[in-house]
């Protein structure tokens, strides 16, 4: 079922209408590879939305014709985590009116406080295609499993001999054919580059991957067996700097792995390494299909079209501002109509039922 586009008539400049149609249906060619229905497995993606959608940076707001850009990407996958949602729902509400009603959505609660820059996670996904199985919570990490505290240079409170995470991971369980499994968002602390601040990011990555190992393995143990108990995907905005740096190292150490089509070591011209999606998987039939990334750029937003934008970023550009640095400047400001991350996406197979009917069959 393709969205739903009958606002689109009720843009009131007709120019930015007629535009909003002619790029959809451009995108709509570009995605069409990509938004394919298979019935035996399930199009899982993360994407950083960048600010979605408070313009307390004041490079917005997101123009009516945005939210049509962002629906038309998110809806060529199943299940698609979206890091920094902000206070004000209603923007969401809005993209899940275009999306139409066989989507849904769960979000996670503001967290406050400098590290949390009042943001939410959120789960948007197909009902058609997803079942909620009714478990969802914030990770909370006990007691003498803390994010080990800054101390010196860099510290933010002198009293901190441990912390909770920056922005709580949001942990829940869905379904799709006959895969269950738990998925785990998060945006890790960015910190700095070096110095106390990196090694708080690093520690929360490692506190997290640590957190998800030990549940998964007490719980196959009291299942019986290796094989038994719960999936786990983590997947978001991790700030990973590299495949081969500690960030990375911090998650593969704990058992979680990469798929193959999305790992940066396949792909080492990839722009950035800050979005990963891991898997922690019990089952054996588990098996991860394709994945890739996708341009945010390829259709809208392009760098020919900056004629179009520049009076709603003119403000912004730098008196005696040559065409480089004006280029520039429109590339920064439709990073708050579209996003400054890419999707990050896999394809999972879901349908086990050959694979159950064959040893009985056999008998």
């Amino acid at each position: 079922m393709s969205n739903d586009y009958t606002g689109i008539r009720r843009i009131t400049d007709k120019t930015a209408s007629k535009r909003c149609a002619d790029r959809l249906l451009a995108m709509r060619r570009t995605l069409a590879p990509l938004r394919r229905r298979n019935d035996g497995s399930l199009l899982l993606a993360t994407w950083n939305i960048r600010d979605f959608d408070s313009n307390k940076f004041g490079w917005g707001p997101r123009l009516p014709e945005s939210f049509y850009y962002l629906a038309e990407i998110i809806s060529s996958f199943d299940l698609v985590a979206v890091q920094e949602v902000t206070r004000d729902l209603r923007p969401l509400e809005k993209l899940l009116r275009i999306l139409g009603p066989d989507w849904d959505f769960i979000a996670t609660d503001v967290t406050e406080g400098t590290g949390g820059n009042s943001e939410r996670m959120a789960f948007l996904f197909n009902r058609d295609r997803v079942r909620f199985r009714r478990i969802a919570g914030e990770i909370v990490l006990p007691e003498g499993q803390l994010v080990v505290g800054l101390t010196g240079e860099g510290a933010e409170r002198s009293d901190d001999s441990g912390l909770q995470f920056a922005r709580s991971p949001f942990l829940v369980s869905f379904a799709s054919g006959w895969f269950s499994f738990s998925l785990c968002t998060v945006h890790i602390y960015f910190g700095d580059e070096s110095g106390a601040r990196l090694e708080r990011r690093i520690a929360e990555i490692d506190r997290l991957a640590a957190f998800l190992a030990k549940r998964q393995d007490s719980a196959s143990r009291a299942a019986g067996g290796a094989a038994a108990g719960e999936n786990f995907i983590v997947l978001g905005d991790f700030n990973v700097v590299s495949p081969e740096h500690r960030t990375m190292q911090a998650l593969r150490k704990h058992g979680f792995e990469v798929p193959a089509p999305i790992d940066g070591r396949n792909i080492p011209d990839r722009e950035h390494f800050y979005d990963q999606i891991a898997t922690r998987v019990r089952d054996d039939r588990f098996e991860v299909v394709t994945g890739g990334i996708v341009n945010p750029y390829a259709d809208v937003f392009r760098d020919e079209d900056l004629d179009i934008y520049r009076p709603h970023f003119e403000s912004r550009i730098p008196e005696g501002a040559d065409a480089k640095k004006v280029l520039s400047t429109y590339r920064q400001w439709r990073t708050w109509q579209m996003s400054d991350h890419s999707p990050l996406w896999v394809e999972i197979a879901t349908d086990f039922a050959d694979k159950y009917l064959e040893p009985i069959a056999a008998g």
